[in-house]
């Protein structure tokens, strides 16, 4: 019998954004449809209005429940009934709210098991806020639907890097207060289980960066310590890396994972390195969810030149980090029987230490 495709829940974000355009563009590719089935979270007459608009080519079956969705087919899922004003381009809480009801839907339908993996479009942070939605993005809203206790951790991947931040949302005045040696400690354990259980990397190694350009009081006392702490526990992490340096030298190609102290210290230099196929990928809640690292890009809706690279990737890794820790999960569900006694090799720590001298060296160019 075969195995029956991945069925990817994609909402449409904000009405007079540029969601429809990158799903139409998107699944454009036939190929799309022999990789999974899509499920849009929607609304027909707003999808038929982009699509007239952006005068394209884009056929979809309408279905009102995710039981009905078919193989090989562009399941748009009518999310409300609601009339919904399309104005492209111009941001109003009616298309906000269009965009949380969608939202809403596919996390009812999750619940009750009716699709595998959650691809999120873009939304207007301000235009979505109102009554039911006091979030600072859709990540928060996520997290709150499913329990107090899920910590979700937002990791930045491309094709050449994984980012994932100690501190997001946080004014850069209280970054400082918000790292501590417990917070650390948890991000980075956070970090490396996603890698292992998400990315199917066996020994993740992840870079830490420091909080100031050169060694203070948080790297001293929190940073250093908790990366020597976390060493005994079979954690390779590594650092404090100048994030100046760690960029500018391409250190970050000798890791699997990178972690930033903050946002702009990690967000920054993946979007001038790399522009076109970024994506949020979401660890730390029971299901998978991604999102194309773009924002609602109001200026690009209705013109046609949205570029589709990031929502294709997002729903690449969607169904690659799905397939991974269902294996991972079976695989701890029934362990093999140990048959050796499994000596600790430090291999890996020595390889990426600096050498006392050569770190000396590096101390006295910096003074």
């Amino acid at each position: 019998m075969e195995e029956r495709k991945i069925r990817v829940a994609i909402t449409h974000g904000d009405t007079n954004g540029i969601g429809y355009e990158l799903i139409f563009k998107t699944f454009s590719d036939p190929e799309m449809l022999e990789l999974c089935t899509p499920i849009i979270y929607g609304s027909p007459k707003v999808a038929a209005y982009h699509r007239k608009a952006l005068d394209m080519e884009a056929n979809f079956s309408i279905i009102n429940k995710a039981e009905e969705a078919k193989d090989g087919r562009v399941n748009l899922l009518t999310a409300f009934d609601d009339e919904i004003k399309v104005e492209i381009g111009q941001p109003s809480k009616e298309a906000g709210h269009a965009a949380l009801m969608a939202l809403d839907r596919a996390l009812t339908d999750y619940r009750d098991h009716l699709f595998d993996v959650l691809v999120t479009c873009p939304v207007d942070n301000d235009s979505i806020q109102g009554e039911g939605f006091d979030f600072k993005g859709q990540t928060a809203y996520i997290q709150e639907c499913f329990s107090e206790d899920a910590k979700a951790m937002i990791i930045y991947e491309n094709e050449a890097i994984r980012i994932g931040l100690m501190t997001d949302n946080v004014a850069l005045k209280d970054v400082s207060a918000n790292i501590t040696k417990d917070k650390l400690t948890d991000k980075i354990t956070a970090f490396a289980l996603s890698l292992k259980r998400d990315f199917r990397i066996s020994n993740p190694r992840i870079a830490v960066l420091s909080l100031n350009p050169k060694a203070g009081k948080e790297e001293e006392e929190i940073i250093t310590p908790v990366i020597n702490e976390l060493s005994e526990k079979s954690i390779n992490a590594f650092g404090p890396y100048p994030a100046d340096k760690f960029f500018a030298e391409h250190l970050f190609d000798r890791f699997d994972g990178v972690l930033a102290m903050y946002h702009d210290q990690g967000i920054a230099p993946v979007k001038a390195l790399y522009t076109l196929s970024n994506v949020e990928f979401t660890t730390g809640l029971p299901l998978v969810r991604t999102a194309p690292e773009q924002g609602v890009n109001f200026e690009l809706a209705g013109k046609g030149t949205a570029d589709e690279n990031s929502l294709r990737h997002a729903i690449y890794l969607a169904i690659d980090a799905w397939r991974n820790r269902k294996e991972y999960d079976e695989a701890l569900a029934n362990p093999s029987p140990k048959l050796y006694h499994e000596k600790r090799d430090e291999s890996e720590k020595v390889r990426f230490s600096i050498p006392k001298k050569h770190e000396n060296s590096i101390k006295e160019r910096e003074e």
